[in-house]
């Protein structure tokens, strides 16, 4: 070989591809609505009430069904999913363990995100705003209300705390089932509630080739909701 040649370095060996689809290659066209202002109502929980509505007449599955993003003492963000329990023009209620991971986060940062999302409508409803304690009287109505099994699993879970093993769960299952087998199940004091009280709403509508539809419900200090649409 000719020494003056440059030489050609072996080429560096592709990752393995993974089985299944191409995650590139995955993609559809939306094209099942269309979202305009004049179609919009002037109050956001009023649209929200609209598409709720339609959500729940469509039979998706869980249309209550809310992504709860926090953020904790460190900085982390969090994010799961819960449900909705109650709305009003107040703001959005869900209900949960007042010692888990995510009533902590709250009281450390109250400012919080939540996000619906009906994929069969292709829409989606993204939410920021403060939550607050829910007051024991509403909260209560809402727990007598609940199947007896979730009102003993309110006692039975030390929520998003480490257990070693299942089986700690349901022995304190069977021994709460003892404990009331007669008589109505209490409401446990470490269990309540947070509304979110919205301070932006944002309605989505999926588009053809992308250029979807974005409306941006923000409250002034005022009282009144602006609307802005925005670029996708």
């Amino acid at each position: 070989m000719n020494s003056s040649e440059p030489t050609v370095p072996n080429p560096i060996p592709s990752p393995a591809t993974p089985s299944g689809p191409n995650l590139a290659d995955m993609r559809m066209s939306y094209g099942v609505g269309k979202l305009h202002r004049k179609d919009l109502r002037p109050d956001p929980f009023d649209q929200f009430g609209l598409w709720f509505q339609e959500a729940c007449q469509a039979g998706l599955l869980e249309p209550n069904a809310m992504t709860l993003a926090t953020v904790g003492a460190d900085g982390r963000p969090t994010v799961r999913t819960v449900l909705l329990k109650h709305w009003d023009p107040r703001g959005f209620v869900f209900f949960t363990n007042l010692e888990s991971r995510k009533a902590e986060q709250i009281a450390s940062h109250p400012e919080v995100a939540l996000l619906f999302t009906w994929l069969p409508l292709q829409r989606q409803l993204a939410i920021h705003g403060k939550a607050e304690r829910v007051p024991t009287t509403e909260v209560l109505a809402y727990f007598v209300k609940r199947p007896y099994g979730s009102q003993l699993a309110a006692w039975v879970s030390p929520q998003s705390k480490v257990i070693s093993k299942r089986a700690l769960l349901e022995m304190k299952w069977e021994e709460m089932k003892r404990k009331f087998r007669e008589g109505e199940v209490p409401l446990p004091s470490f269990w309540g509630g947070f509304r979110v009280v919205p301070q932006e709403m944002e309605f989505w509508q999926g588009r053809e080739s992308r250029l979807h539809d974005r409306f941006l419900y923000r409250r002034s200090p005022e009282g009144p909701w602006s609307l802005d649409r925005l670029a996708p």
